[in-house]
């Protein structure tokens, strides 16, 4: 599983932004070099600014780390099949819209 993890780290909210829509905020969550932005349902997943929360990003929400081709994408689990989802609140599962690489002076 170790192979399709990305990203696992916890990151502290900086701010979040309710004014464009409904049920959905955009979050900004950071550590020292890596600062995240999301929008989630605030419904389902309330939040506050300074809360610290769990970020993992990965290939596949499979166990056994095959591709979503290969498990036929997201679907849900069988009875008594596990997925990385299960050990998390919320889950977002999909493709990033956008990754920016910091410089020297970011």
């Amino acid at each position: 599983m170790s192979d399709s993890l990305l990203l696992d780290e916890t990151l502290r909210i900086t701010s979040i932004n309710s004014a464009k829509y409904d049920r959905v905020s955009r979050i900004s969550a950071s550590r020292d070099d890596l600062t995240f932005h999301l929008d989630i349902h605030h419904e389902l997943c309330p939040c506050a600014v300074d809360d610290a929360i769990q970020l993992v990003l990965a290939t596949t929400l499979a166990l056994d780390g095959r591709k979503e081709d290969e498990a036929g994408g997201w679907r849900e689990a069988v009875d008594g099949e596990g997925s990385l989802a299960d050990g998390f609140d919320y889950v977002c599962y999909g493709k990033v819209y956008r990754f920016e690489e910091g410089g020297e002076n970011m």
